[in-house]
């Protein structure tokens, strides 16, 4: 069992066996985050957003910790973070089963935190999922199985913010590549913005879903 807390937007289309996206939010935030993207995304999709395991304050989670030492500066709990992906897994299997989903129509979209986490899940648990969504993060080498499977058949929607203060654009600009080193398919783009989501950049992932739908 996973015991994540999530949400649930049912199709508004009745559907037997519908296509499953899970969302899963960055450091700090909580499962209502992205679930506000819900309403405006494809009518046939079963859409699910969880809670990440860690409480930090009223109202806030986190995937994993991220500790600042004055002398290493800031590093995250790769420990937990690995514990999280392993959840994820266990999570993202419990909603195919109990919703009947599509078994080979499953999107995973993260933000920040949720978005490595994402990468690194369709690595350990290659094809798990079918399609990632990943905004605002970048692909954490030391989140990464020792051998990256072959029979990956993943693909990746990318986009971070040009000004990004919280993860830079250039972790971001290697996504694309590292992707494209294992013939993986990549559609990177960079929109005008902070850490977080351009309206543009909302319209962009939106119709990337729904062409795979």
């Amino acid at each position: 069992m996973s015991n994540l807390h999530y949400v649930v937007r049912a199709p508004k289309n009745k559907i037997e066996n519908p296509s499953l996206l899970i969302l899963l939010h960055g450091y700090g935030s909580n499962e209502q985050d992205l679930f506000s993207f819900a309403e405006e995304l494809p009518e046939d999709l079963l859409i699910v957003s969880a809670q990440a395991p860690y409480p930090l304050q009223m109202g806030s989670y986190a995937w994993y910790a991220i500790n600042f030492d004055e002398i290493n500066g800031k590093f995250s709990d790769l420990q937990q973070a690995k514990e999280s992906i392993d959840k994820i897994a266990v999570f993202i299997d419990e909603i195919k089963a109990k919703y009947n989903t599509k078994s080979d129509k499953t999107f995973l979209l993260g933000f920040s935190q949720g978005a490595i986490l994402s990468y690194s899940l369709s690595f350990f648990y290659p094809n798990k999922v079918n399609h990632v969504i990943a905004l605002s993060g970048y692909i954490n080498t030391d989140l990464l199985p020792s051998t990256i499977s072959k029979e990956i058949t993943t693909d990746y929607y990318a986009s971070h913010g040009t000004v990004d203060q919280v993860l830079p654009i250039e972790w971001a600009k290697n996504t694309k590549p590292f992707l494209s080193n294992l013939n993986l398919e990549c559609d990177y783009s960079e929109y005008p913005v902070g850490h977080g989501v351009a309206p543009q950049n909302f319209f962009s992932f939106k119709k990337w879903i729904e062409n795979r739908l």
